[in-house]
């Protein structure tokens, strides 16, 4: 969604007109969630995606009705219609999509100002009438109209942006309370009007890839990871491997011992960070990888062998790790496909470090019965 954002910004500062037409609900198979988004400029550049390449044909069309003078619409594509056949939706899967040009009211360099630097920002948008709101911690841009529809809004996405959702909301006769559900008034809360369905899209710093050892194992990693959306740091202790014209896709690149660098940013390291650890000397890996498991990363490796597994394992425990902790180390990092080299053992890191955070099996999907895309979930 992040392209998607950060070209519909540019697009908007040039004068070119635009479309987006961005996923508001999905049911049974889907490639993407809701907040994926598709963007169709009037001069012909696509950006994106609502589906696998399904719809997407249908949804340009859509947009040019809308640039033609069209109202904004909310299509739906599924497998059970005879359009779903027609574009190509064949994987069993509905999706809802609302279709509406970008405004200039619409605040999207203040959502891709955020994105920049890292902070958390919502961007809503009511799937009828005009109006958008960009929120972040403390701070709003833009406006759905009104005061009473603006604070509504603003308690509704905080509470999705809080947890990494994007969808629907309602504001109703109910109010809606801080964490984004709709219930029972209290005399603090703000009158809604009645029947509006407000899309959220949430925008969450991008998630830390932290790689250290700078060895050739981590120039396709931090290259493939920052292609994935990650914010890539590299650390070796040896400065002669620590130059940032070998990694070109990292954020950073720090010659610092690792376990002295974690300490010095313990704070930034939360459940969506990747730790790897290619350094494969004992010397730098268990310091590091004591604190690593101690922290709140939601995931954990280590490059080597079984052998240098076990010699780790007897290492980390006499270092004071706990079983606990230990349970959470993947090593040998990394899914088994089979791969040689940096690049395949590169993609068998990342593919892991993807099935953790979304909660996959790692089994291939021909041993599989349900369907390919499961209920789709927030990056954890």
């Amino acid at each position: 969604m992040r392209h998607v954002i950060e070209q519909a910004a540019a697009l908007q500062r040039s004068g070119t007109r635009c479309v987006m037409a961005t996923v508001v609900r999905t049911w049974g198979s889907a490639p993407h969630g809701p907040g994926a988004s598709m963007l169709v400029a009037e001069d012909g550049r696509i950006v994106g995606s609502v589906s696998g390449g399904c719809v997407e044909a249908a949804v340009i069309a859509a947009a040019e009705e809308v640039f033609a003078g069209g109202p904004p619409v909310v299509a739906r594509w599924g497998v059970g219609d005879e359009d779903a056949f027609a574009v190509g939706l064949t994987c069993g899967g509905t999706i809802e999509v609302l279709i509406r040009e970008v405004n200039p009211e619409t605040p999207l360099d203040r959502v891709s100002a955020d994105l920049a630097a890292g902070v958390p920002v919502a961007l809503v948008t009511p799937l009828e009438g005009r109006g958008s709101l960009a929120v972040g911690p403390g701070t709003v841009s833009g406006s759905l109209g009104g005061a009473a529809a603006d604070r509504a809004a603003v308690l509704a996405a905080e509470g999705m942006l809080g947890r990494g959702e994007s969808g629907l909301v309602s504001t109703g006769e109910e109010e809606v309370s801080a964490d984004g559900r709709r219930g029972a008034g209290s005399p603090a809360g703000p009158a809604c009007e009645p029947g509006r369905e407000l899309l959220v899209q949430s925008f969450a710093p991008r998630p830390g890839l932290l790689i250290f050892g700078a060895t050739e194992f981590a120039r396709p990693l931090a290259h493939f990871g920052a292609a994935l959306g990650h914010r890539v740091t590299v650390c070796d202790a040896r400065p002669v491997f620590a130059d940032p014209g070998r990694f070109p896709g990292a954020d950073e690149v720090v010659a610092e011992r690792p376990d002295r660098w974690f300490e010095a940013h313990e704070n930034l390291i939360d459940p969506t960070s990747a730790v790897c650890v290619l350094t494969h000397d004992p010397r730098f890996d268990i310091p590091v990888l004591t604190r690593a498991l101690r922290s709140p990363a939601g995931y954990v490796g280590a490059l080597g062998s079984r052998r240098t597994h076990e010699d780790r394992m007897v290492r980390l425990r006499a270092a004071g790790t706990t079983e606990a902790q230990l349970a959470r180390l993947r090593s040998p990092i990394g899914l088994d496909l089979g791969g040689r080299g940096a690049e395949e053992t590169a993609l068998s890191v990342l593919a892991e470090i993807i099935a953790v955070r979304r909660g996959g099996s790692g089994l291939p999907l021909s041993a599989g019965t349900g369907p390919v895309h499961g209920p789709w979930q927030p990056e954890r």
